[in-house]
């Protein structure tokens, strides 16, 4: 067992008050008045976060762009997004070649580029303006069906 599995493992059973003490030497202030699962939750977050690693940068964009909705119209709900996952791999045929996409934490690959989206790409490919999401078969019109291949 690793010294972060052990560590996490020790929290299930941590009283309150020994719980307060950790958030205090984890996060380098007083612990909010939270129940002691909420304190659990957070402490284990930061004791992964510190050895794994943080948010990706998309996460990270799209807590921002809820921020920034929720400042303007008090709503935090956004309507449902394309949530692709970072390692997915689109797929399109256009004018008898296939097209294979990467989807990467801050953006896509494709023919050995970086793109920042898919609309790039479908100019790239096409020469014309497309919406990428469209041209890859994410979105569709009433009536469209994909030609798109989505492999996760």
């Amino acid at each position: 067992m690793s010294n972060l599995d052990s560590r996490l493992s020790q929290l299930s059973s941590m009283p309150p008050a020994q719980l307060r003490s950790l958030w205090r030497d984890t996060f380098r202030k007083p612990a909010p008045e939270a129940a002691p699962d909420l304190l659990r939750r957070s402490i284990a977050w930061r004791l992964q976060e510190r050895m794994h690693g943080g948010l990706t940068p998309s996460v990270k964009m799209r807590i921002s762009k809820l921020q920034k909705k929720l400042a303007k119209s008090n709503l935090a709900g956004m309507p449902p997004e394309i949530a692709l996952k970072p390692g997915t791999r689109l797929v399109r045929t256009w004018n008898g070649k296939s097209y294979h996409v990467l989807v990467g934490d801050e953006g896509f690959e494709y023919d050995g580029r970086q793109f920042g989206s898919l609309s790039h790409i479908a100019e790239e490919i096409t020469g014309a303006h497309w919406s990428g999401p469209r041209f890859f078969g994410l979105r569709k019109r009433s009536g469209f069906k994909p030609k798109a291949m989505i492999d996760a």
